[in-house]
């Protein structure tokens, strides 16, 4: 473990000499794009052995092996030159008129990728370092996958990347609570890095994988999409290390499809997401919705999206902030047809820190399934760990704190934590599904937004009358 950890520690204090690369996002995509294509050359290697038949889909001269392998090979402005001029343009316009999956895949990285690194010299100093690891071997493949799994924690702290991170604690309860088995079909439609999509992953191989043929499976049952590069080249990469062929994760936004267009043939059997939220959609996207549900907030639309995708009888956990749970206007019409498409069981609610460092609204785990409408729902409230204050980086929350969760889960009885609402007083108060824990005293009063509306024109209207009687006193 610790010699992987090292050479990462390594990579990491080479590439800062190197003047092109400026924080951590840049430094995690130059790495992403290096290991990425390492990962991919020693995974094909392999193939190459086990079948006589399989070619690359990548040209000679841009495979790994052929320009990085031999640490005494190029470097310098030759090194810098070849990454510019042939490896990126040539990976760039990977020949996919033959619908090879392996091939589109590669371009679609290499589309949304960059090469920051300007010296040469230490461009090499980085591949020889990289060529410490060997993917093949089960070892440091799965050494390397915690590796990969802190490296991605790296990216909370790397800008506006954050978004893309759900501790794994939460990835690991939503799944284990889900239960996907083999030969269910799941789905991601914002998989960000690939947390829940490995998650899943590790709970079916854990149950059910047993030969050739279950992995094969397996691999074809996994699909996610992400809209942003960064997140999906990583995504890529850490399926590949948990042993997926060809991940089947689409370089792309998934709001802009006709809501219309998605069929049985599209539908899955299991939703695991995180959806971001508080972020506007891309101009007209909201168009490919029915009229009645347009709206430019994206965890709204994508709430949408999932019932949609969802067939009669899947199941679904997904993350959403408290600000999906109320208003009025669109987002009680969005409300309404999820509790009549969907029997939403269970709602989470978790402190306002879980997300921290890079977001500190509240949310909710909601779980249901598809296919009859809600009678009632139960509530249960995380509570942060005996004398913590809030989470933190260096104080996440830890998947053990949910063994409280779990022991409740199949005997619901109410108590401090759980609460239950019925349809009908949901329905009476506007499909409002953000409803504080009764067993809490003191809580802080949440006002709809007609209620600040007229508390706001109430206001006004006394401002104005005092104001006029100050002015007829003069």
């Amino acid at each position: 473990m610790s010699n992987i950890s090292n050479i990462i520690k390594s990579l990491q204090n080479i590439m800062w000499k190197d003047p092109g690369v400026s924080g951590d996002a840049q430094r995690l995509e130059q790495l992403g794009w290096m290991i990425t294509l390492k990962i991919i050359d020693d995974k094909e290697a392999e193939l190459e052995l086990l079948n006589d038949d399989y070619v690359s889909v990548i040209p000679s001269e841009l495979q790994w092996r052929n320009w990085a392998s031999d640490s005494e090979g190029i470097t310098g402005d030759a090194m810098k030159d070849f990454i510019d001029s042939k490896l990126f343009p040539g990976l760039q316009n990977l020949d996919i008129s033959d619908g090879n999956k392996r091939a589109i895949l590669i371009r679609d990285i290499f589309a949304g990728t960059n090469n920051y690194m300007k010296n040469g010299t230490i461009i090499r100093q980085v591949v020889n370092k990289l060529n410490e690891i060997d993917f093949n071997a089960s070892e440091d493949r799965h050494t390397f996958g915690d590796i990969y799994e802190s490296l991605l924690r790296d990216l909370q702290s790397a800008g506006n990347y954050g978004e893309f991170y759900t501790p794994r604690a939460v990835t690991e309860i939503m799944t284990e609570i889900i239960n996907p088995r083999l030969g269910e079909k799941v789905l991601d439609p914002a998989c960000g890095t690939g947390g829940f999509l490995t998650s899943a992953i590790e709970n079916i191989r854990k149950q059910d994988v047993h030969s050739v043929e279950d992995l094969k499976t397996l691999e074809e049952t996994i699909r996610g999409q992400e809209l942003k590069p960064l997140p999906f080249m990583l995504c890529v990469t850490n399926l590949i290390l948990h042993d997926i062929e060809i991940p089947n994760i689409i370089n792309g936004d998934s709001l802009n499809r006709e809501y219309t267009s998605i069929v049985e043939k599209d539908r899955v059997d299991i939703i695991l997401a995180n959806p971001p939220f508080g972020a506007s959609v891309s101009d007209g996207v909201e168009t490919n919705y029915p009229a009645q549900f347009r709206t430019t907030e994206s965890a709204d639309l994508f709430l949408l999206l999932m019932i949609r995708y969802l067939r009669e009888g899947g199941r679904a956990a997904i993350v959403l902030p408290d600000g999906s749970l109320t208003g009025d206007g669109v987002k009680q019409r969005i409300r309404q047809e999820f509790l009549e498409q969907c029997n939403v069981h269970t709602i989470v609610r978790l402190p306002n820190s879980v997300f921290q460092p890079y977001a500190s609204v509240a949310t909710n785990l909601l779980f249901f399934t598809k296919g009859e409408p809600t009678k009632e729902i139960f509530y249960w409230e995380h509570k942060l760990p005996e004398g913590q204050k809030s989470y933190s980086k260096t104080k996440p929350i830890q998947k053990k704190e949910f063994d409280s969760l779990k022991a409740w889960w199949n005997n619901r009885l109410e108590n401090e934590q759980a609460w239950k609402v019925g349809i009908d007083v949901l329905k009476n108060n506007g499909y409002n599904l953000d409803i504080k824990n009764p067993f809490v005293k003191n809580e802080e009063i949440v006002y709809s937004t007609s209620q600040i509306l007229q508390m706001l024109g109430d206001s006004f209207a006394k401002s104005e009358s005092l104001l006029n009687e100050l002015k007829s006193s003069l």
